[in-house]
């Protein structure tokens, strides 16, 4: 077990593609990051966790399901998560990729936003986005799939320490973060594309906000790669980076300054001194603490799925379902 050692949250600056044959590139220069901060970071620290921004090999583009699966989407594995996996391998280390658009042919014609952890030994666990960004992205939820046989927040248990991940607008619903951490994460990584003004300006913040308070809420560290891509490069949107390192205390560790372009920055991970606070904290403990039974509306369906023969996200139906939700929650009004 590595008990110390440095993790690297990696942004990127891409072009939007606009085809999967435009993949390979990205795949490419984000190689070429990992060999470059684990090669260059070596004389001082190892390297050996390494996460990248959401939308990283893809964003959905197109305005519908259909021309995503045409132009974009992949299956996974892949020719890109093998040379991951090769690179990891080859470094001992462990890599977060950025998302893909995902097509499995196990669940009809749905798209999944996800990310896939990848270590020395190959792929360890898949994340399919839970929380689609409503009403700009098309992608399915595991929630709207009917009998989903996977597990919706995976933990793995490495030499590095028991990884979780979630994307980008999953860490503003708190419940997701949490389940993650009674999943048994310690180490949570956020692989996003969070754009202006919500980002990682003042006078919002909310980048910063929900980083911060994920890692205290869960006494987990947080390894939060954002997008850094320019206005000109994924319009409409801005992305202001910022990537960062929280520890548990939400103590931040290491952030690149705010503003578009690649940039890597590393941090520290004490996996005895995270151990040793939860074993020894008996105030602030708020997973201990949590009186589950108190909290009703975990028990009662808010935002529901889809119905039969509905797409999980089709535009008609959602905004039909948001409107449930909104009516349950504000009688009256």
């Amino acid at each position: 077990m590595n008990e110390r050692y440095y993790a690297a949250a990696c942004q990127t600056d891409f072009p939007c593609p606009t085809s999967r044959q435009e993949i390979g590139d990205r795949t490419r220069r984000m190689c070429e990051l990992v060999e470059q901060t684990v090669t260059g970071y070596e004389p001082f620290f190892d390297v050996r966790l390494l996460v990248f921004p959401e939308f990283a090999h893809a964003a959905p583009v197109y305005d519908s399901v259909a021309k995503l699966r045409e132009h974009l989407a992949i299956e996974i594995p892949n020719e890109h998560t093998e040379r991951y996996a090769r690179l990891a391998a080859r470094h001992g280390c462990y890599i977060q990729t950025g998302t893909f658009l995902e097509a499995d042919p196990a669940f009809g014609d749905v798209v999944f936003n996800t990310t896939v952890l990848i270590g020395p030994n190959g792929v360890l666990s898949k994340y399919r986005k839970v929380n689609p960004w409503i009403p700009w992205e098309l992608h399915a939820s595991p929630h709207d799939i009917p009998d989903y046989p996977d597990e919706p927040f995976p933990v793995v248990e490495t030499e590095i320490g028991r990884l979780g991940v979630a994307i980008c607008y999953d860490y503003l619903f708190p419940e997701t973060i949490r389940q993650i951490a009674f999943n048994g994460a310690e180490i949570i990584m956020r692989v996003s594309a969070y754009m202006d003004p919500w980002g990682a300006t003042e006078p919002m913040d909310w980048w910063t906000l929900f980083n911060r308070s994920r890692a205290a809420e869960n006494t987990a560290y947080i390894v939060a790669a954002n997008q850094g891509a320019s206005l000109k490069n994924y319009p409409p949107f801005s992305w202001p980076g910022g990537s960062m390192v929280v520890d548990y205390d939400g103590r931040i560790l290491a952030q690149a300054d705010a503003g578009p372009g690649e940039k890597v920055v590393v941090a520290p991970i004490d996996l005895a001194a995270l151990r040793a606070e939860r074993r020894r904290r008996v105030g602030h403990d708020m997973r201990a603490h949590l009186r589950s039974e108190v909290h009703k509306y975990l028990g009662v369906p808010h935002l529901s799925a889809a119905g039969p023969g509905d797409h999980p996200l089709a535009s008609e139906r959602i905004r039909d379902r948001i409107a449930e939700a909104q009516a349950r929650q504000n009688p009256g009004v």
